[in-house]
């Protein structure tokens, strides 16, 4: 008798992509060179950042000379925020960049989107994630509601649950109490989805989203 075996999880890798504002206006054309690249675009968001916000993103270069610059540059208008996947996303969309000054990229890698979009070492187009820990902090910074893989186990996993699924929990097993429905599962199953603080809503974030 042949055992049907399930079939295997495959974690694909992500990072986070940034049109910064200056070609913001170019994401249909740098969104089409992704998809050709072999990258899938997971969730994306179009939004302004506050230059608190944008601090908080470069936390790593407070501290430098270009800082202010930065978070100047990064605020001056709306961004495109994308999580993109496929097998090695971090280093292959890295090596599709190109080295982060726009001067040297115009040098040593002209066919980079760095060199193609960039003006100079500030305003370089665009922006990746440098390694996995980056990746993971920089996504739960863009996408707050978004688990990434491999699923949080340990405390990662109990910091979680605390955070988003405890408190809509116990508030609908507290409006079960008071409600007492003839059917407890089907009414509590009816509740969660209706208040899952998950579900896509208009202006709920702190930045300022675009269409």
């Amino acid at each position: 008798m042949e055992m049907s075996m399930p079939p295997p999880q495959i974690y694909v890798e992500k990072t986070l992509a940034i049109i910064k504002p200056d070609i913001a206006d170019k994401e249909e054309e740098i969104q089409d060179i992704i998809l050709r690249s072999g990258f899938t675009i997971v969730q994306r968001r179009k939004l302004h950042l506050s230059p608190e916000q944008c601090s908080n993103f470069y936390v790593e270069q407070y501290g430098k000379m270009f800082f202010p610059n930065l978070t100047a540059y990064m605020s001056s208008g709306p961004l495109v925020a994308m999580i993109l996947a496929r097998h090695k996303a971090i280093s292959y969309w890295k090596e599709l960049l190109g080295p982060s000054n726009t001067l040297v990229a115009k040098e040593t890698h002209p066919d980079s989107l760095r060199a193609i979009y960039g003006t100079d070492d500030l305003r370089n187009a665009l922006h990746g994630s440098n390694d996995f820990a980056a990746a993971e902090r920089e996504i739960r910074f863009m996408f707050p509601e978004v688990i990434i893989e491999p699923i949080p186990v340990g405390q990662a996993a109990k910091d979680y649950l605390n955070l988003y699924v405890t408190p809509t929990l116990l508030e609908g097993l507290t409006a079960l109490c008071k409600e007492k429905p003839a059917d407890p599962f089907i009414w509590l199953a009816d509740w969660l989805l209706k208040n899952n603080p998950n579900k896509p809503k208009l202006c709920h974030n702190p930045a300022a989203e675009e269409p």
